[in-house]
């Protein structure tokens, strides 16, 4: 498989944003003194940037990787196996050191913390298996959970794109397809929101919504040039918007939301002046995966450091935290996230090269 990818500029950029939503939604609680009551209700619904982020996922992967697996089969899983790898795993080993010497310190000063840093979870952890139901609650690095979700979701993916091939249904079955997927999260999301029980429940909200994202994909690939889809993807989205908030279950009607408002993005990439295709906010979405496992474990440690009042913050200090989120995801994507995945993938494509000599 080629090792570059594909995408569209204004799904990186949206990545960016999606990831600032979740640190905001993260922070919002140290907020609540100087913020409207309207905006907090907006923060406290961060948590749906995950749901994006896992039709994203699904989106550019069968953009990327449908195709080559088709061609040549389950051989060609082993090398997107290490890709993906080589993608995610890095950067998440890497927290989970820092997390683990904090934890280490905790016990050597006498306050362990076996609720939040388990020692005897740290393995299912560093092998991504977290949130495939071996846990009850979240631990460590909270949002790695989507990680864990992420990483069963690749290794299904081959299977997927073997079995299925989006291009040979009609249209109307491809977008019938996604109501029943939407229906079908919402009968085994047995919960008010996306948001709630997420060690039981989460693998299975990925796993739907990212094969939401492919279908998605097969439709944006046979669309991208009619005009007139754009109106059909802005029309789902407003329709299932208007539905969540008359009081559908989000359960269902976000993971219709955000297929529509996925698909309205993909078909208008190419749109003139389009702000998500703007330079800085592009750059915001190749460091978001730096962004998203960075910010929790470092609001941890700046609240220890910083702050008298963890519920009472105020705005300069959370603007200097935002700001130490935004440097340290530079520089952990830069001197950690790729030089360790071009690493790996040189790695990865030893074997194969020798074979071939």
């Amino acid at each position: 498989m080629t090792p570059r990818t594909a995408t569209l500029d204004s799904l990186t950029g949206v990545r960016g944003i999606a990831a600032w939503f979740v640190v905001l939604y993260h922070v919002r609680s140290g907020m609540g003194g100087y913020l409207a009551e309207p905006i907090m209700s907006v923060l406290a619904k961060g948590y749906l940037a995950v749901d994006l982020f896992f039709m994203l996922s699904g989106f550019v992967l069968w953009l990327n990787y449908a195709e080559p697996l088709r061609a040549r089969g389950l051989a060609a899983a082993p090398g997107f196996y290490w890709r993906r790898i080589a993608r995610v795993w890095p950067l998440h080993a890497m927290m989970l050191a820092g997390l683990a010497a904090f934890a280490l310190v905790l016990i050597a000063t006498g306050r362990p913390d076996d609720t939040n840093y388990p020692l005897s979870k740290l393995p299912l952890h560093l092998a991504m298996l977290q949130n495939w139901g071996f846990t009850g609650t979240l631990s460590w690095n909270h949002p790695a959970w989507s990680i864990s979700c992420e990483f069963a979701a690749y290794l299904l993916f081959p299977l997927l794109a073997l079995a299925v091939d989006w291009r040979r249904f009609p249209s109307a079955l491809l977008i019938a397809g996604i109501g029943v997927l939407a229906l079908l999260a919402w009968r085994v999301i047995d919960t008010p929101g996306l948001g709630d029980d997420i060690a039981r429940l989460g693998l299975w909200r990925c796993l739907i919504e990212f094969t939401m994202g492919t279908m998605v994909c097969a439709l944006w690939q046979r669309w991208r040039d009619q005009p007139r889809a754009i109106g059909v993807a802005a029309g789902a989205t407003t329709i299932a918007a208007m539905g969540w908030a008359m009081g559908l279950a989000e359960t269902f009607s976000v993971p219709l939301l955000l297929a529509g408002l996925l698909a309205l993005l993909a078909l208008t990439d190419g749109a003139r002046h389009n702000p998500l295709r703007a330079r800085p906010i592009v750059w915001l979405g190749e460091v978001s995966y730096a962004t998203y496992l960075a910010h929790f474990p470092l609001f941890i440690l700046f609240k220890l450091a910083w702050v008298d009042d963890p519920a009472a913050i105020p705005p300069a200090s959370i603007a200097l935290f935002l700001a130490l989120v935004l440097l340290v995801s530079a520089l952990l994507y830069r001197w950690v996230e790729k030089p360790a995945q071009r690493a790996l993938n040189r790695l990865g494509s030893r074997p194969r090269h020798a074979a071939t000599a």
